[in-house]
């Protein structure tokens, strides 16, 4: 199967097929793709296991059916979910013993793929095998394993994960519904107390589902003691029969036709006192034994619920690549759309291609650069979470630096990916709206990726609380007179910046040689100082601003936080920023070919920039960048676009994304064809003196 997309058939900008040509001034200066090798840096840590999901993704039984009715959709995402039980390598986090391989990190990457064969198995696979049996496998223990993981993995058992509630979606911690052990029965009693304790937008629940995965209050008595709410725990219960009825006690409804993702059914589940055996509770973190004693590896209740829900980060990470994947596919349609249509006469030529007129390139390739920058930090997103569940390296530290860090990148990821999609589709005007070219499609599929596995504003939140938490790290060993003294000089420094002085040298610095100011910003080092000194000034302001709420009343510190939210959050969409640039710049040394090196330096550097040039007003009024300097971001974005223009092609093909992947009418060629056949038709005109004369103007008065 042929992995890279097929090269446009009309001539690009520069006389080729979209690549610089030899005497262009990019390859004068260096500047050339080698494809195939950038193909493989892209390809990550997992090239082979990619191939192999994209192979399955190429082939026709797996592909989503644009406008299907939703009870035909989900039959058929549910067969395609089989076929991949039987023959899609989808068991490779598991133990061996079931048939996997305790390959963590490749089995997600293998799963972000399935989003170009169709959004919806792509999700219903996550809910099967990265939610409903890795619940199981790393929330029981060996017994829970051995009953319930093998009919999980071969979808004998289709399950649910059935942890929000109506009520509280991202607020897990205050779920209602509660599972009671009763010690006559040595059973748990799961029951849903009113209606917004009902679980709701589970995958799986509205028909297929058999068994669910509950997330419950546990509630037990010791002997001669009263209940205890010991906070939320997981509890196996069957939930329909093998007719697919509901079983007794268990009711639901269909959430029904969704903005997309149809081809999930998606439903609600309601318990009235149901039982199950004391033993269905997933007891990894915390056990019932029969006189209903308690007991936990973990003393704290606060950390065993962030322990337990740890575990099961994997949903973020594989949505951070799916994101990625989707991204760089409307991308890869948009970008050779660009280069094959052609619209409005240039003066050299009939009509231009659009990737031609600048502010089309100014609205794609910039989403191209952070795209790309997206992609390597999931690598090395991929990288962390594999050295953690691999146990190489799983430590309490690396665990809480793994969810940080895929709680600041799916935010940024999957907010890219509708902004990406939405922008490609109109790029790709009328076109791009007709289902056939599935960039509506797409991003109504992705649409919900921004408030599952954790709503991206709060997610952030988390993020904003960790950057907190680690700048409070740098004052905890120092006494009270060297923390005021630290205080004053960060203060003082942020004065400093504030004056006219430092903008005053900047403008002497640069004064008469504009390129001087070029040379500064496009230098690694600078780039990264603009970025870091952003995140640190932020994170200081917001730690300054809320620490009055250490000696307030919980009210008032209440408050006091709730008027830094705002702040916290916005520190923390930067501190994901410098992250991913951080990554471009460390992949760039990945890059051996000089040409590849170079054009990918240029597509950091317009990332890098595009950063400061987006947040320009925080640099000017922080005192960051003068006037002069400023402007010479913006002019520089422009120059960095115009050397990017004739590898745009080359960039996007490096993604490996064949038409059967893609599968838009507009990316395949045709809309050459169609091309070439207007100015075939218009060069005729011309040559028999039929070429329309333009409507004569009436005069003025």
């Amino acid at each position: 199967m042929t992995t890279t997309a097929p090269r446009p058939t009309t001539p690009g900008p520069t006389g080729t097929t979209g690549t610089a040509a030899p005497g262009d001034p990019a390859l004068d200066r260096g500047g050339r793709v080698d494809v195939g090798a950038l193909h493989e840096v892209l390809l990550g840590h997992y090239p082979e296991l990619r191939r192999g999901a994209r192979a399955l993704m190429a082939q026709e039984r797996f592909h989503g059916v644009p406008g299907m009715p939703m009870a035909e959709h989900r039959a058929r995402v549910l067969d395609q979910l089989r076929a991949l039980a039987a023959e899609g390598d989808v068991h490779r986090a598991f133990p061996e013993r079931f048939g996997g391989r305790d390959d963590h990190g490749g089995s997600l990457a293998r799963f972000e793929e399935l989003v170009v064969g169709d959004p919806s198995l792509q999700i219903k696979a996550g809910v099967q095998w990265g939610l409903f049996a890795s619940a199981i496998l790393h929330l029981g223990t060996g017994r829970h394993h051995d009953a319930w993981l093998p009919d999980a993995l071969s979808v004998a058992t289709p399950g649910a994960f059935a942890m929000t509630e109506t009520g509280h979606g991202s607020d897990v911690q205050s779920i209602a519904t509660t599972a009671t052990f009763d010690p006559a029965t040595d059973e748990l009693v799961v029951h849903t107390p009113f209606r917004a304790a009902w679980k709701d937008y589970l995958g799986n629940a509205a028909q297929h589902a058999t068994a669910a995965v509950v997330f419950a209050r546990l509630v037990t008595a010791a002997p001669g003691r009263g209940p205890v709410d010991h906070g939320v725990h997981a509890v196996y219960v069957p939930v329909r029969d093998a007719a697919g009825q509901f079983l007794p006690g268990v009711s639901g409804e269909d959430d029904g036709l969704k903005g997309g993702l149809n081809g999930i059914d998606n439903g609600r589940l309601c318990f009235d006192h149901v039982r199950v055996p004391r033993t269905n509770l997933l007891d990894r973190y915390g056990s019932v034994a029969p006189d209903g004693t308690y007991t936990s590896p973990i003393a704290s209740p606060g950390r065993r619920f962030f322990t337990m829900l740890g575990t099961l980060v994997q949903g973020r990470v594989s949505l951070d690549g799916a994101a990625v994947a989707a991204a760089r596919a409307g991308l890869a349609v948009a970008v050779t759309y660009g280069n094959q249509r052609r619209q409005f006469a240039g003066p050299d030529v009939d009509e231009v291609v659009l990737l031609d007129h600048p502010e089309h390139a100014r609205r794609l390739l910039p989403l191209l650069a952070t795209t790309y920058a997206a992609g390597f930090a999931h690598e090395d997103l991929l990288a962390a979470f594999d050295d953690v569940f691999s146990g190489r390296n799983d430590t309490e530290q690396t665990r809480e630096d793994l969810e940080t860090l895929a709680a600041a990148l799916k935010p940024a990821s999957t907010w890219h990916a509708l902004t990406t999609l939405q922008t490609c589709r109109e790029a790709c005007g009328g076109a791009g709206y007709l289902a056939e070219n599935r960039l509506v499609g797409l991003r109504a599929d992705l649409d919900v990726y921004v408030t599952f596995e954790g709503d991206n504003t709060v997610l952030l939140q988390l993020v904003g609380k960790r950057l907190l938490a680690d700048h409070a790290q740098g004052f905890r060993h120092l006494d009270a007179v060297r923390v005021a003294r630290l205080v004053a000089e960060r203060a003082a420094d942020a004065a400093r910046y504030r004056t006219p002085l430092t903008r005053a040298l900047q403008t002497i610095a640069d004064a008469g040689d504009p390129r001087r100011s070029v040379g500064q910003l496009r230098e690694t080092h600078e780039q990264r100082a603009l970025l870091v000194d952003r995140v640190e000034t932020m994170v200081a302001e917001v730690a300054a601003g809320v620490r009055p709420a250490q000696k307030a009343s919980p009210r008032e510190a209440a408050a006091i936080v709730g008027a830094h939210q705002h702040a916290l959050v916005e520190a923390a969409r930067a501190h994901a920023e410098l992250v991913q640039w951080e990554s471009f710049t460390a992949a760039l040394e990945r890059v051996t070919d000089p040409g590849t090196r170079q054009v990918l330096t240029w597509l950091r550097d317009l990332f890098g920039l595009g950063l400061v040039e987006r947040h320009l007003d925080w640099y000017l009024l922080n005192g960051r960048l003068s006037v002069g300097r400023a402007r010479t971001v913006a002019s520089y974005v422009d120059r960095l676009l115009a050397r990017l223009r004739p590898h745009a092609q080359d960039l996007v093909d490096a993604f490996g994304y064949g038409p059967e992947h893609l599968r838009a009418a507009v990316a395949s060629g045709a809309e050459a064809r169609r091309q070439d056949e207007a100015r075939a038709w218009a060069r005729a005109q011309r040559a028999r003196g039929d070429a329309p004369v333009p409507e004569a103007r009436p005069r003025r008065g």
